[in-house]
């Protein structure tokens, strides 16, 4: 007898390109306003192809653009998706303090339920910001009424990873889940699988392994995350950038909507809540924590 699939998480960081943590350096908020913004068109491309394939995903959403497109967050609640918070600005929250972090999340929240006439309970720190060095962001997140993070990255990464956490999702505070980004265990180490720029590096074949295997091995639903503009080859090349960011950024944006469209025929996808906050409202089985660094996180 056949088991039934397991649902992972497909899951959209609503930003665009200027916002990108990597173009900090080239391109200063100020100037935020005066460039092209591209996302709607972007957004609109993926909801369409989500439609196709009967695919509900979850659009963490960037405060700043709810405020300037108000139709683009109706189109994802109209489209039954989850609308979701990526914080209001893309300000990563390990460059914050507590009370800014707070205050951050807070109007990020008010605005996107304000806007989309839903309930916001997930959040996803921009660049997976939370770590080791702030963890107190997981208070925030409560106090703010948030049921669900996924903000943590269990690897080595120039910008961000906490390599010792926790791979699946477990509770860091009463009330609170970390959902972290997906990675499979391989030769003793993490290595990543959830999308984003590995998507577009690593052949497609590979990606799907790597899926197929976090399913199978570890019976675990996965955690796929990507960003509107990485279905966007015409977006403008931003002049001046470094070779490292210059390579990450546009490397193989000509293929993303081909192998989004064969991920979604390839496996089922769904909402993060209704994945992973069924647990916690008496539903699907609970999921693994992980071990003593999940009991740590959540003391």
């Amino acid at each position: 007898m056949l088991s039934t699939p397991i649902t992972n998480a497909l899951t959209i960081d609503v930003e665009d390109y200027f916002q990108v943590s990597a173009m900090a350096p080239y391109i200063p908020r100020s100037e935020w306003d005066s460039r092209e913004c591209r996302v709607e068109a972007n957004v609109e491309r993926i909801l369409a192809l989500l439609a196709q394939h009967g695919v509900r995903a979850t659009f963490f959403t960037l405060g700043w653009i709810a405020e300037r497109y108000p139709r683009l967050v109706r189109q994802i609640v109209d489209g039954g998706h989850e609308l979701a918070s990526h914080g209001y600005g893309h300000e990563r929250a390990s460059d914050l303090s507590r009370a800014q972090f707070s205050d951050d999340i807070t109007r990020a929240r008010a605005l996107l339920e304000d806007i989309g006439g839903v309930a916001v309970t997930g959040y996803r720190a921009p660049s997976f910001s939370i770590g080791q060095g702030n963890l107190w962001a997981f208070d925030c997140l409560r106090e703010a009424g948030y049921r669900y993070s996924s903000s943590l990255f269990p690897i080595r990464h120039d910008h961000y990873g906490m390599p010792d956490a926790p791979r699946f999702a477990h509770p860091v505070r009463d009330g609170l889940l970390e959902v972290p980004a997906t990675t499979v265990y391989l030769a003793g180490r993490n290595l990543p699988c959830s999308g984003g720029g590995w998507f577009r590096l690593m052949p497609y074949a590979l990606s799907r392994w790597m899926i197929r295997r976090v399913n199978t091995v570890d019976g675990q639903a996965a955690v796929f995350y990507m960003h509107p503009w990485e279905v966007d080859p015409g977006q403008p090349r931003v002049p001046g950038i470094d070779a490292r960011t210059r390579f990450r950024h546009y490397v193989n944006l000509d293929k993303v909507h081909a192998r989004l469209d064969a991920l979604l025929r390839d496996f089922r996808w769904g909402r993060m809540d209704d994945i992973f906050l069924a647990s916690q409202d008496g539903g699907a089985p609970a999921l693994r924590s992980g071990g003593h660094l999940s009991q740590a996180l959540a003391a």
